[in-house]
């Protein structure tokens, strides 16, 4: 089982003071994160796209080329690509640069987003949501498949005989799609035979199981062998149980708070954040132990191929301190048990 890290570069203000660091700090601070989870032996680092203000990265792209100057070995992945309000020619060179850049590690991960920002930012309709992720990610697979490219759809202009351009290093390019809550996005992945990330953020992780049943079933009804299976969830690790929930709290509270005003959620408080933490709740939040019970608890209901994890913290030292102690401890742990089950 492959452990990795995905974040989305947040820059939520400290409760405390009220202070947010600046974009250009944040992004630093994410050059370091990731150069340590490369040299610490984590599989994969993952970066998301947004486009609000509390958030430094909106151009994943770019992040990670920087980061592949950085790093020798760690695959980066995006956490997601917003395919639907983007151009899958030009998502294709980017990552076939980065992955040249980087030495065959790029990945794709593909979604429709969970913010809708950058929809009328780049002038597409929501009234085509699922139409166009569909169109888009059959283009983006079309791309990857050959060189030149004769494509035609409903929202986009057609191609014809076209060179797209660098090629990647790695054939094919991986491509994953990233799901939440919608059945019919795990079927339509697993029907394409693309690797699937199940996002697990809240509620029982069993609740989730059907996702992944139905991957696996719709992968194999269209001929397809099993394609591999990502969980990401997020948490946060410190040396003690009571250290790790004392510093992901404020950072689950202010972000939960905001986006919970902005959808109509109730606030969260500090008991609903306790409960998540325990043995079957959705984030992975305490001593290294405990992390990695979680992690194989989880994969015995899912016997998943990799794990990535968002370390939510207000505080960049102590997220340094926490993938240095999820590398050394709990992906060595997890991943020597989950190969003595298998």
């Amino acid at each position: 089982m492959e452990l990795g890290l995905y974040t989305f570069a947040e820059l939520t203000p400290d409760p405390a003071t009220g202070r947010a660091i600046s974009p250009a700090v944040r992004l630093r601070n994410l050059m370091e994160e990731a150069t340590l989870a490369d040299e610490a032996g984590l599989d994969v680092f993952a970066i998301g796209e947004h486009h609000r203000p509390d958030f430094a990265v909106s151009a994943p792209v770019v992040t990670l080329a920087a980061a592949a100057e950085r790093t020798s070995r760690i695959r980066l992945s995006s956490a997601v690509t917003v395919l639907s309000s983007d151009d899958p020619v030009r998502v294709f060179q980017q990552f076939s640069t980065l992955d040249l850049l980087s030495g065959g590690r790029a990945e794709i991960r593909a979604g429709r987003g969970s913010f809708i920002e950058s929809f009328p930012l780049f002038g597409y309709d929501l009234a085509h949501y699922d139409e166009l992720f569909a169109e888009k990610l059959d283009l983006l697979l079309r791309l990857r498949d050959v060189e030149r490219v004769t494509w035609s759809g409903r929202l986009r202009p057609p191609l014809e005989d076209v060179g797209i351009y660098p090629r990647p290093a790695q054939d094919p390019l991986p491509v994953w799609i990233a799901v939440g809550g919608n059945p019919a996005s795990a079927a339509r992945a697993g029907s394409l035979g693309l690797p699937m990330a199940l996002a697990i953020i809240g509620g029982l992780p069993e609740r989730f199981a059907p996702f992944a049943e139905i991957h696996q079933r719709a992968a194999l009804e269209s001929g397809h062998a099993a394609p591999a299976l990502s969980i990401n969830s997020h948490g946060f690790i410190a040396d003690t149980s009571q250290a790790a929930a004392d510093t992901s709290w404020p950072q689950f509270d202010a972000m939960m708070t905001k986006i919970g005003r902005e959808r109509g959620w109730p606030p969260m408080s500090r008991d609903d954040f306790e409960a998540t933490r325990t043995l079957r709740g959705a984030n992975f939040v305490g001593s290294p132990q405990e992390v990695v019970e979680k992690i194989l608890f989880q994969h015995e209901i899912f016997g998943h191929q990799r794990f990535l994890l968002y370390l939510s913290s207000l505080d960049h030292s102590k997220t340094m301190r926490a993938i240095e102690l999820y590398a050394t401890e709990v992906a060595r742990r997890s991943q020597a048990a989950a190969a003595a089950s298998a």
